[in-house]
């Protein structure tokens, strides 16, 4: 299973992690273009979401090659890889945090004026941080080779680092257990404040409530904000184990079953948020369809009639929907200026 301190990887772990490379890349390349192809979809959440599948179409790339390469010692390549990887993979953390920021900021305290003023620091915080890291890491000689200990054969940290254990703290493993606090209490609020709302419009607004639609859309946005947390931790808590094993010197980071749940964790964040907020979303989901199915999809131009209708009650309602989605949502926050 190893051989010396290097934990082997298999080749069938190689064709999963890169399999899981390429569904983040195709993922986060979609957001990508929905968002610069669709200019009534740009919405600051949505802005936000940019930024978040730009940090994780990089990190497939540049884990896609070290799974490749497979690196056995230390090189240019390696440490190059090892760099980028480090700053995308951090920058992911803060964007997560900072939609989720954005939407309570937005929703639960209903001022949007002091969520958009949020944006600037969110881009100075989540590009600056992880760069100022990346190049402090990289000019101390700790990004390279690291024997796959906490890695699928990509580069990260130096085995040989002797504050190895910090420098993977700093450039990840922190930033990832502070994300597991903030995640899950920002979305359950969140959660619980629009559960509050639709509740008072069910009281207050029975011609809004009595549509069928409302409970749908309530349910489409309860579903998100409960599977949001929950994916983000499931994908990276394999990555958490490993270097738990690591820190307690337990050679049961090396099994095989935890190296793979770990690469296709690690790599899979661009392919989640693809699901989450293109194919569960459906103004987006829509018009893929009707980009892809033309005019001989009578399914898409029914779904595309339905959500014309959604759209038009929603903006009669509420703000624009948050990420293109949820209608609840706008109208919790909405309810929340009203009061």
């Amino acid at each position: 299973m190893s051989s010396g301190n290097e934990t082997v990887v298999f080749l069938s772990e190689q064709v999963v992690v890169l399999v899981s490379c390429a569904l983040s890349f195709l993922g986060s390349s979609l957001i990508i273009v929905t968002y610069v192809l669709w200019s009534d979809l740009r919405t600051t959440p949505r802005q936000l979401l940019l930024c978040l599948s730009v940090t994780d179409w990089l990190s497939a790339l540049s884990y896609a090659y070290g799974v490749w390469r497979l690196f056995h010692a230390d090189s240019t390549d390696c440490v190059v890889q090892g760099a980028v990887s480090t700053f995308a993979n951090t920058s992911s953390f803060f964007w997560t945090v900072a939609i989720a920021v954005y939407l309570y900021v937005f929703i639960v305290r209903a001022n949007k004026r002091v969520a958009d003023s949020l944006v600037l620091p969110f881009h100075l915080v989540s590009w600056g941080v992880p760069l100022a890291i990346t190049v402090a890491a990289v000019s101390l000689n700790k990004i390279g080779y690291d024997a796959s200990d906490v890695s699928v054969g990509w580069c990260w940290v130096r085995i040989q680092a002797a504050d190895r254990v910090l420098w993977m703290l700093l450039t990840g493993k922190i930033w990832e257990f502070l994300a597991y606090l903030t995640l899950p209490v920002l979305y359950v609020l969140i959660r619980r404040h629009i559960h509050t709302a639709h509740a008072a419009l069910s009281e207050y607004r029975p011609i809004l409530a009595s549509r069928p639609q409302s409970h749908a859309f309530a349910s489409v946005a309860d579903t998100k904000l409960t599977l949001i947390p929950i994916i983000f931790i499931f994908l990276r808590i394999w990555s958490t184990v490993r270097f738990i094993l690591l820190l307690v010197g337990s050679s049961a980071r090396q099994n095989p079953v935890l190296v793979t749940l770990h690469g296709i964790g690690n790599t899979s964040q661009g392919a989640a948020n693809c699901i989450m907020f293109v194919f569960f979303t459906q103004p987006v989901r829509t018009r893929l369809c009707a980009a892809f199915c033309c005019c001989c999809c009578s399914k898409c131009k029914a779904e595309a009639e339905v959500e014309a209708q959604h759209t038009q009650d929603a903006q009669d309602a509420a703000h624009r929907p948050l990420l293109g989605q949820d209608a609840p949502a706008a109208a919790a926050a909405t309810q929340g200026e009203e009061s």
